[in-house]
């Protein structure tokens, strides 16, 4: 695709490197066929060949008004296309670094940038969101249904190691995260318990905690940028005191670790730590020995199990079969689930800015993934749990809790 830069793009930071991925493009439309956002409305505009379309005009001649804006932010970036793309376009790449622009030139109305600054400023923060969602749930009865149906349900505390953890000589940093310890902390907890009975230490480490992955999928890139930094700074020192890897139990986190590369890429200070946590990022299914989990695994009685792979596990690290892959090697039953490429809705804060959207996805994918009747729903991605539990008839977990209460008590 030809994408001419007038001269007033081209003293835009981030215009060289759009055209280059827009001219990447072959305007197949293949990425259309796999598109969660044009299967819903059927219009151009609103599929990554469309989208590109928009983009290419603004780095023709800097034309950007409500409709880019809108069409642009309705993308999920959950990088279906990229995966389908024969041609290699880094579209989510591509969105990242146009995105941002595009909101500051077109602002959304009022109450959505009101949101967006409330989650900018609660959710990355424990101690800020934890009570505010505490005192949402007092009042949910007061509350508009819309915003009522988004809490999600109070959740036990995670619950105390049934034996406490030995030490091992393979040590893994675990990101503290932000909204994972308060929607779900028994993730966490679960993870710990499963890498202990692998012979791997999870460790955490204070400051290391909302990675950025919100911020940066609001357009905040100098927020998501100080938070990189700060996960960064902390990890540091037990990374150079010989610990093998980072890690983040919740797979949309881990997109974001190992794309500090590109975050980061013109710091002078940061951008070669960053491409070393990003090498050393890993999901929990990367560091997982099936073999050697599935021989500690009481599994009878689980029943059937569908699996609802995330976006950013499937393609956005490309580990797509992986987790169906490991369940099936431990002895769990799995069903069949069609469309399982598509995108539940959730995508960070896409649920709570796009909610008609979002929904629509849900209730479609929600329908594939009961099609079989199975017992549970598991997923990698503490959004896609919160966002399908809330309408499933079955329980969502995450797939490490599930093995964790398969483990036998010591």
């Amino acid at each position: 695709m030809r994408a001419p830069v007038s001269a007033a793009m081209a003293a835009e930071d981030f215009s060289a490197e759009a055209a280059a991925i827009v001219r990447s493009c072959v305007h197949c439309g293949f990425c259309n066929a796999t598109c969660p956002t044009y299967q819903l409305s059927g219009d151009e505009l609103e599929g990554p060949r469309g989208r590109i379309y928009l983009i290419k005009a603004l780095l023709e001649d800097g034309s950007v008004g409500a409709d880019t804006r809108l069409h642009l932010d309705h993308c999920l970036v959950c990088r279906n296309c990229e995966t389908t793309c024969p041609s290699g376009v880094r579209y989510g790449r591509l969105v990242e670094l146009v995105r941002p622009r595009v909101l500051r030139r077109a602002p959304p109305p009022w109450p959505s940038r009101l949101l967006r600054h409330a989650l900018l400023n609660v959710v990355p923060y424990p101690r800020r969101f934890a009570p505010l969602l505490a005192m949402a749930r007092w009042v949910r009865p007061l509350l508009p249904a819309r915003l009522a149906a988004h809490l999600p349900p109070r959740r036990a505390p995670a619950p105390a190691p049934r034996a406490a953890p030995a030490r091992h000589a393979r040590r893994v940093l675990l990101l503290g995260g932000c909204a994972q310890p308060v929607l779900n902390p028994a993730i966490d907890a679960a993870a710990v318990r499963v890498f202990d009975a692998l012979g791997i230490e999870l460790v955490r480490v204070a400051g290391a905690d909302c990675c950025g992955a919100l911020a940066h999928h609001l357009g905040a890139e100098e927020v998501a940028r100080a938070q990189a930094r700060r996960v960064i700074d902390a990890w540091w020192p037990a990374l150079d005191a010989g610990a093998e890897a980072v890690m983040v139990t919740a797979s949309g986190c881990g997109v974001q670790l190992k794309e500090y590369t590109d975050l980061l890429r013109d710091d002078a200070t940061y951008a070669e730590r960053a491409a070393r946590i990003a090498a050393l990022a890993r999901d929990p299914l990367e560091l997982v020995d099936a073999g050697l989990l599935a021989c500690r695994l009481e599994v009878s009685g689980v029943g059937a199990v569908a699996v609802q792979a995330p976006c950013s596990l499937q393609h956005g690290q490309r580990l797509g079969g992986r987790l169906e892959g490991l369940l099936r090697a431990c002895g769990f039953e799995l069903v069949p689930v069609a469309e399982s490429h598509l995108c539940c809705g959730s995508a960070g804060s896409y649920a709570l800015v796009h909610p008609d959207q979002a929904s629509a996805l849900r209730t479609r994918k929600l329908g594939h993934l009961m099609a079989a009747r199975p017992q549970l729903v598991v997923t990698a991605n503490i959004g896609c749990q919160t966002h399908l539990a809330q309408a499933a008839q079955v329980p969502v977990r995450h797939w490490l809790e599930l093995v964790a209460d398969c483990l036998p008590d010591a």
